[in-house]
């Protein structure tokens, strides 16, 4: 295991990178308003003011780094670090800091990369889009229902789901502006979401499961019988079925009849806080206790990880050769 590759002190505490041998045989396999309704025309959000640069790799302060709360590999391969003091964006071959981005709100909880390449950063206060070229906030909306993020995923169209701790958000990708609203949903908070196969949306709750159809905003199942309770992370793998990391373990589930099929039974009893499939099909697992990763054909653990800077993984980046940001 390699972890820091030239991070600054503090920043290298809490950010690794792990190396795994690729091997398949062993990976498994009200009615609100949507897109399709006509779109009225909005002005641009006017983007904040111009920050100050913050300082660059050799200046840096080891207080200006934090808790890393979120993890993104960009389509170039760079790798964004949000944590709770900013965002950071790293060169993932050398470790070496290629921009830290000023942001109204330095505390992170989600990241996301639309279709035109701009990333997207859900804080405590809202969100914000960020210019992958200038490195520079172009749009943001402080006015959703809740201003604290917690998870970002995008359709198949396009579009950008923001879950909250009180109900989800479309939001226009080009406009930054609230398309509509699902405040009404069950579990209220949305702590994770995945998007499946057939376009369906996956919302993890403090009560369970939600499925919406991203199309109408129509729930399609609601599941409050998930082990464990309270949903903390969720993940689609190879086989197109869903697991759900809760404080009490790993569930699985058929993404088509929404019914439980199984659980990572080497798991039972631990607090799941990430779940991320690798290119070989591998299901990585983050808990409270460190960081497994299990065949998501058995749930068996094919690999445990030890030496980690902390046990309690909170966010995962599979990137595109062999390796893991954790």
């Amino acid at each position: 295991m390699k972890a820091g590759l030239g991070l600054p002190t503090a920043l290298a505490t809490t950010i690794a990178l792990l190396t795994y041998a690729i091997n398949p045989s062993r990976a498994a396999d009200p009615q609100p308003r949507f897109p399709n309704d006509p779109v009225p025309t909005y002005p641009n959000t006017a983007p904040p003011p111009v920050g100050i640069p913050l300082p660059n790799q050799e200046r840096a302060q080891p207080e200006t780094d934090a808790r890393v709360s979120t993890l993104l590999q960009d389509y170039s391969g760079h790798l964004w670090v949000g944590t709770w003091k900013g965002l950071t964006q790293l060169d993932p071959n050398t470790g070496r800091i290629i921009a830290r981005v000023p942001i109204p709100s330095s505390l992170t909880g989600a990241l996301a990369q639309d279709k035109s390449g701009r990333i997207w950063v859900g804080t405590t206060e809202g969100i914000v889009r960020i210019d992958l070229r200038t490195k520079k906030v172009t749009a943001q909306n402080f006015a959703l229902p809740s201003n604290r993020v917690l998870s970002m995923v995008l359709d198949k169209r396009g579009y950008l789901w923001v879950g909250t701790d009180k109900g989800i958000v479309l939001i226009s990708p080009d406009r930054a502006l609230i398309m509509s609203t699902i405040q009404d949903l069950p579990g209220v908070s949305a702590n994770a979401m995945q998007i499946d196969e057939n376009g369906h949306l996956w919302v993890g709750t403090l009560e369970g499961i939600v499925q919406i159809d991203t199309k109408s905003g129509y729930l399609m199942n609601v599941m409050e019988n998930i082990p464990g309770g309270a949903v903390q992370s969720l993940a689609i793998d190879d086989r197109g079925s869903l697991w759900a990391g809760t404080p009490g373990g790993l569930t699985e589930i058929n993404a088509e009849t929404a019914r439980i099929t199984g659980s990572a039974k080497s798991l039972d009893g631990q607090n799941v806080l990430s779940l991320k499939r690798d290119r070989v099909g591998s299901l990585w697992v983050g808990s409270a206790s460190g960081l497994v990763r299990i065949n998501p054909k058995n749930g068996a653990i094919v690999g445990q990880i030890a030496g980690l800077p902390s046990s309690r993984v909170l966010t995962l980046s599979p990137d595109a050769g062999n390796k893991l940001w954790v």
